[in-house]
């Protein structure tokens, strides 16, 4: 295993890829079950020339081989200025786009990234330029990325932004990305759908701790963090449809 002994240094930013580390231009990674899609995924970015993503070099022995994009990645959900959401936003879609009509997309719509939060996104010079950690990717509906993006990247109970401004930048993703109409009107329920998917998919590593990425008190937080801002979102639901409308 590469480790800081014979120059990897560790890195840090996602929730859930274990043992990675920088050597030099490259990223290593432990190669897992959807390792083969992900690589799949990445050189279709390379040929359809989406540059907002890592290139797959290849493996080494239970190491993926990513190439390494400089910047910084943010460890914490904070309140982001519309510069920076817009920026977030085109990219996403430009993501997309690169993969729709593909033979990975199959039948659906689009390949999600399924985590296109801030925490997995790459920033140089204060602007988002990459997303990182493909791990998760897998086709869907473009709709179930979007819904996750606005509450990571927007909405918090925390209401650090207060709620009429968060509901304006909620707008301003559905109208960046270019959202059709009835997908407008659907987003909201939309994240209200990724936060249960979310207590549920942490709840499922809580009843089965041997295989868990966390600390059973760390995923209990995110469990109880994901009702908390379910809970704001149902309670605003009609401020943030207005905003939409």
């Amino acid at each position: 295993m590469a480790g800081a002994s014979d120059g990897a240094l560790p890195l840090t930013g996602g929730r859930m890829a274990p043992e990675v580390f920088r050597l030099g231009d490259t990223v290593l990674r432990t190669a897992s079950d959807t390792s083969e899609f992900m690589a799949s995924l990445l050189n279709l970015f390379d040929q359809r020339k989406f540059r907002g993503a890592p290139k797959y070099l290849g493996q080494t022995g239970d190491k993926d081989i990513l190439s390494y994009i400089d910047g910084e990645v943010p460890t914490k959900f904070q309140p982001w200025p519309n510069g920076q959401v817009r920026a977030a936003v085109r990219l996403l879609r430009e993501m997309h786009d690169a993969t729709r009509g593909s033979d990975l997309a199959g039948r659906f719509d689009v390949v999600c990234h399924h985590d296109p939060g801030p925490n997995n996104a790459v920033f140089q010079d204060g602007i988002p330029v990459a997303f990182i950690d493909f791990e998760q990717a897998a086709p869907g509906d473009r709709l179930e990325d979007v819904a996750y993006f606005v509450w990571t990247w927007t909405i918090s109970s925390k209401q650090v932004m207060p709620l009429p401004d968060q509901a304006a930048q909620v707008r301003l993703i559905a109208d960046v990305y270019g959202l059709e109409e009835a997908e407008r009107c659907a987003l909201v329920d939309g994240v209200l759908e990724r936060q249960s998917r979310n207590v549920r998919f942490w709840a499922e590593f809580l009843a089965s701790p041997q295989t868990a990425p966390a600390a059973p008190e760390v995923l209990a937080d995110r469990i109880a963090w994901s009702k908390r801002e379910q809970h704001f979102v149902s309670t605003h639901r009609e401020v943030f449809d207005r905003a939409l409308a």
